[in-house]
């Protein structure tokens, strides 16, 4: 049957933080998960420059990329972030939402391998790059 994204962001899996920060399920495919964080003013981070802090950011992308090992690995398997670095291009645009696109390219035993980039309208212009690891809580 494999992992039903849709069905999990329906009945809550974006709780907690996702839920505060406004994420939203964009698309996905075999390998791969798009969310989206709307602009909101709760989340700016410098008032006099309007730009969302990257706190939140940070937060969208690293359940992305946990979006996209769920759904590459075909199923809901605890994991722990290892490692997400985040580099940022440039700030975000003002009143525009964020849009994340997380993949998973490798599955070994306990490790998966992610990378991914946030936008803010142009996906050829990003704001963020990610690359990451996540460890599987199974034995």
């Amino acid at each position: 049957m494999g992992f039903d994204i849709q069905r999990f962001t329906a009945m809550g899996g974006f709780g907690g933080h996702g839920r505060h920060l406004g994420l939203e399920y964009q698309a996905h495919g075999p390998d791969w998960a798009e969310l989206a964080l709307p602009y909101d003013a709760r989340m700016i981070g410098d008032p006099a420059s309007g730009v969302i802090a990257s706190g939140p950011i940070v937060a969208m992308m690293d359940l992305a990329t946990s979006l996209a090992v769920w759904l590459k690995r075909g199923n809901f398997e605890a994991h722990v972030t290892l490692d997400l670095r985040v580099d940022y291009l440039r700030p975000a645009v003002p009143t525009r939402t964020v849009i994340g696109r997380g993949e998973c390219y490798r599955i070994t035993r306990s490790v998966a391998f992610v990378r991914g980039i946030a936008h803010d309208g142009d996906a050829d212009d990003p704001v963020a790059h990610v690359a990451g690891t996540f460890m599987s809580l199974k034995p």
